[in-house]
């Protein structure tokens, strides 16, 4: 009997049966599950399967190398993180394959013939030290962030062209646009779909050499190679990728011989076949002090502009970060940040990652008079001067009355009520006196504008309802 409870406590201890694993893995699943949503928990971490904790490292199992694969890039290091919360001496995480499928992957004759099995996939390992995870990391090729995906693009009007073509890029063995050029603004989502093309054709085709790097970094890289007396590595280097992807390429303009190089390196990718995506902030024709020669093969391909996000598409990505932050957002609030923060995404991302860290490091609820503390600085950066046409436009939109109906002489309470707003929107917002008010409302006296904002104070003060309605109109004018 002792040796048998001996035998038992080692295998314990090992993590093969009955050890404690098994409820840590079971938590760590659930943290995970809260983090990434629910459609992300069902379809990559709920099929994992718990194969033990060993030496300070935690074996998983998945049925597929893309899913290995999969794993390893947007989940393994979390994992690590989450593990070591629960059991101090993780250090490690290894995710195997482990499927009968591949066992029969050389044909109905093998069972028939004495060979040796079929050599084991490479166990990939998240370590202490990774950052982004990118396990399929170029000495050439700058990192991938793990958050930047096709999962987590947000698709709206604005961008729905480009996300197509990326994905037609990143999902087609042959070159389909040479080269596929994205462009637009600070923040609108080019990076994002730069690095989610390299994690899709480095996912489906492993062996395909992608090197992603920005402008600056390949124009560092040449003006290093001149020094050293070494452009022939530097040219063997860049030709041989097969997917080059060029993020900003605005920062070579005026740099004449950076710019000859890169055409050069262009010609040759082009004339062998192999795929090359940039990004910019301008369309290819406005780029200032790019040669003519380099200019009409920046512009031979496919051009796909990112215009900047409507409405709502920033309630869309609002959505999408609070899913994945795991906190619950009021829509008032929402949909004041998505008027207020309209330039950049990023922006309008970390303004909600602040409220978010603040509750969760303070306390209490996410609320409009929390964003507008707590988002002080960034929402001055956005503020601008606001007319009374705007005002009274605004308003109007949203108690759904006629324009003229603001400057009209119904008494009823549905335009009243409204117009008092507009005009207590007015005294605050404005610069402008109180007979300068009553004469945009219809020709009123200033004293029908004082009872206003009086009135309109007085409702604010005992119904919190009416006084999140003006705190939004306020919010959303001052954007």
């Amino acid at each position: 009997m002792v040796r048998g409870k001996d035998d038992k406590d080692a295998k314990v201890k090992r993590g093969e049966v009955g050890s404690s694993g098994h409820a840590e893995w079971h938590r760590v699943k659930l943290r995970l599950k809260h983090e990434f949503g629910e459609s992300a928990y069902k379809s990559w971490v709920n099929p994992i399967e718990f194969g033990g904790v060993n030496d300070g490292a935690v074996n998983l199992k998945v049925s597929t190398r893309f899913m290995r694969d999969w794993v390893m890039t947007h989940y393994a290091d979390r994992i690590r993180a989450l593990w070591a919360g629960e059991n101090p001496d993780v250090r490690r995480v290894l995710v195997d394959v482990d499927s009968p499928s591949e066992a029969k992957a050389a044909g109905p004759d093998a069972e028939t013939q004495p060979s040796q099995p079929p050599p084991k996939p490479p166990v990939l390992e998240a370590n202490t030290t990774a950052s982004g995870g990118d396990v399929f990391a170029d000495s050439l090729s700058a990192p991938l962030d793990a958050r930047y995906t096709f999962d987590n693009f947000v698709v709206g009007k604005p961008n729905e062209f480009a996300y197509a073509a990326a994905q037609r890029v990143a999902d087609s063995d042959h070159v389909s646009f040479n080269p596929l050029f994205l462009y637009g603004g600070v923040g609108l989502g080019k990076t994002h779909l730069m690095h989610a093309i390299a994690w899709q054709i480095r996912l489906r085709s492993p062996k395909r050499r992608v090197v992603y790097l920005s402008a600056e970094k390949f124009m560092y890289s040449f003006v290093r190679a001149l020094r050293n007396h070494d452009t022939v590595s530097f040219k063997e280097q860049f030709r041989s990728a097969d997917v080059l992807m060029i993020d900003d390429v605005q920062f070579i303009s005026g740099k004449n011989s950076t710019q000859e190089e890169f055409f050069h390196t262009f010609n040759a990718l082009v004339d062998q076949g192999r795929q090359i995506v940039l990004s910019a902030d301008k369309s290819p024709s406005d780029l200032e002090e790019i040669g003519d020669r380099l200019r009409s093969r920046l512009s031979s391909g496919l051009v796909a502009d990112l215009h900047p996000t409507t409405f709502e598409l920033r309630l869309g990505i609002l959505d999408a970060k609070a899913e994945h932050l795991g906190v619950t957002v009021p829509q008032k609030v929402k949909e004041f940040l998505a008027h207020r923060i309209t330039s950049n995404v990023r922006e309008l991302e970390g303004a909600l990652t602040r409220l978010s860290a603040n509750v969760q490091l303070v306390g209490g609820d996410i609320s409009l008079e929390l964003a507008h503390t707590l988002l002080h600085d960034l929402l001055r950066a956005h503020d601008r001067r606001v007319t009374m046409d705007e005002i009274q436009k605004r308003v109007a939109e949203h108690f759904q009355i006629r324009l003229s109906d603001m400057s009209s002489a119904r008494r009823s309470r549905t335009v009243a009520r409204p117009r008092q707003i507009a005009m207590y929107l007015s005294k605050q917002l404005t610069s402008r006196s109180l007979p300068e008010i009553g004469r945009a409302f219809g020709g009123r006296d200033h004293t029908t504008v004082i009872h206003a904002v009086r009135k309109v104070e007085e409702l604010m003060a005992g119904d919190v309802a009416f006084a999140e309605d003006v705190d939004l109109l306020t919010r959303m004018l001052e954007s």
